[in-house]
């Protein structure tokens, strides 16, 4: 009876440190999390929230997407891009102190979010075009 409850009692054990995660995927997904807001967001040097939510919304349309929604008051933008792949993005701006413009890009194909860095790039190569102003990344 004393082993049943010895093996009982490891088993348990084995159970929760199997589903325990490791250190090592806590920080490999806290680094590739840090890594890909690196890519999703960019500041502006102006305070102009109308202004910059224009250059989003023609910069997405540049980039063949269709503006779906856009809310002035909450700062967002939602697109969907229907060329051979339904990729769907929505950028937020919100003010970041009182000079600039946080601008944050999050991109998602079939429902899961683009990780690859290139279309964020993309993203915020031509907004900087559109706006004129040179974006800052933000740590």
């Amino acid at each position: 009876m004393h082993s049943h409850r010895t093996v009982a009692a490891l088993l348990c054990a084995a159970l929760l440190i199997g589903c325990a995660p490791s250190t090592a995927v806590i920080m490999g997904s806290e680094q590739s999390a840090v890594q890909l807001r690196s890519y999703q967001q960019r500041a502006f040097d102006t305070a102009d929230k109308t202004q910059t939510l224009r250059s989003v919304i023609s910069t997405l349309q540049d980039l063949s997407f269709v503006v779906d929604k856009a809310d002035l008051d909450l700062g967002t933008v939602s697109a969907t891009k229907l060329s051979g792949y339904q990729v769907r993005m929505t950028v937020t701006a919100r003010p970041r102190g009182t000079n600039q413009m946080l601008v944050r890009a999050n991109a998602q194909y079939m429902d899961k979010a683009v990780e690859d860095p290139k279309p964020y790039q993309d993203f915020f190569t031509a907004l900087e075009k559109s706006m004129f102003l040179t974006a800052h990344q933000v740590d």
